[in-house]
């Protein structure tokens, strides 16, 4: 039977501790735009109170959790969490979400506070403020054995980080950033320092989304650049009705010559 708290409860934090994956859901506000769920693993996650928990973020080629969480008015996020083996568990903690980029001041402390251990690729951390939390029974989720962590992610930044620091400026994080990050599928911008270097360095980020979902996206912006051209040419026609005649005194009025 589903039950909820207004906090973590003390019981759950050693189970929560233990999981090796969890899930992160997070959408923007507008209801055409697309939901997002991210799989987290490995030993990268903490819990720094009853209604406070944190998780390093590794680089990927998408960003939609930190531009949901950058939206105005949005930073909705919901973590959850599983048992695959033992009795069987399902933990939800919903909250509001906060980015702390690397390199930023924000960044440097939480990690210096926190002995917060770091690879290359880490572009944040994630802060969830939580308001409740929900457990449920889980039976339909199937048992998993724990093998071994994925080392493929870490090993691929670890290498762009040794062609870096060899003189190689193209591996920098913030062009690769640059390129994947600056935005969301939806358009909804991605981390500022990505967004900064494409503009600096005049990198133009890859576009997101194929088919006719893509096409509607593109068709979005310029669609208020043709409303726009309409109503100027509206108003200059009527400006043109109703000021011509009277462009004469005008013109006189103000001392204005006309050829």
């Amino acid at each position: 039977m589903g039950q909820f708290f207004e906090v973590i409860p003390e019981s759950l934090i050693k189970w929560i501790l233990a999981q090796k994956v969890f899930w992160v859901a997070t959408a923007p506000l507008s209801s055409s735009g697309h939901v997002n769920i991210s799989p987290k693993g490995g030993p990268y996650f903490g819990i720094l109170d009853t209604k406070t928990v944190w998780y390093l973020d590794l680089t990927g080629s998408g960003n939609e959790t930190i531009s949901h969480l950058y939206e105005p008015n949005n930073g909705r996020i919901t973590l959850m969490f599983n048992a695959f083996e033992g009795p069987p568990r399902i933990v939800r903690l919903f909250g509001h979400g906060r980015v702390l980029e690397n390199g930023t001041p924000e960044f440097d402390i939480f990690v210096k506070k926190h002995e917060v251990k770091l690879i290359p690729g880490a572009r944040s951390i994630i802060l969830v403020d939580i308001h409740q939390v929900g457990s449920s029974c889980g039976f339909s989720v199937p048992f998993f054995e724990f093998k071994e962590w994925r080392t493929t992610l870490n090993e691929f930044f670890a290498r762009k980080s040794d062609r870096y620091e060899n003189g190689d400026e193209k591996e920098s994080m913030p062009r690769y950033w640059a390129l994947k990050n600056s935005a969301s599928m939806d358009g909804l911008p991605g981390l500022d320092v990505a967004r900064k270097t494409a503009k600096e360095e005049n990198i133009t980020p890859l576009t997101k989304m194929v088919g006719s979902a893509a096409l509607e996206r593109k068709q979005t912006s310029p669609s208020f650049g043709v409303i726009h051209l309409i109503l100027v040419a509206l108003i200059s026609s009527l400006a043109t009705v109703f000021l011509l005649p009277h462009m004469e005194a005008i013109t006189q009025r103000f001392g204005i010559k006309t050829t």
